[in-house]
């Protein structure tokens, strides 16, 4: 388990840099951890208002996203996007190599 300090300081520097936040979740992607991932988007999530505030501002339900941002959590697209959008990111799709 994380120590409840770091999240803390992830949380704010992520607040304080949108960029590097979004350079943070590229990188977690690229690496392809799913658990480094969620709970990168648990530490996003807690930067912008905390699960409850996403949860709203996604639409979704705050019990089951606590559950999708868990480290056994397998989010569905749908509820990545949205909670992406709430934070004010979007999922993209690059190419491997550029020609």
């Amino acid at each position: 388990m994380k120590d409840r300090a770091h999240d803390d300081a992830m949380a704010e520097i992520f607040r304080e840099d949108l960029v590097f936040a979004t350079q943070y979740l590229n990188d977690v992607l690229e690496e392809g951890d799913q658990p480094d991932l969620l709970i990168a988007l648990r530490q996003i999530a807690k930067a912008y208002g905390g699960v409850p505030a996403i949860a709203e501002k996604a639409h979704l339900n705050p019990t089951q996203l606590y559950r999708t941002l868990s480290a056994q959590g397998n989010p569905e697209l749908r509820s990545l996007t949205a909670v992406l959008k709430a934070i004010g990111l979007r999922l993209a799709i690059q190419p491997l190599h550029h020609t």
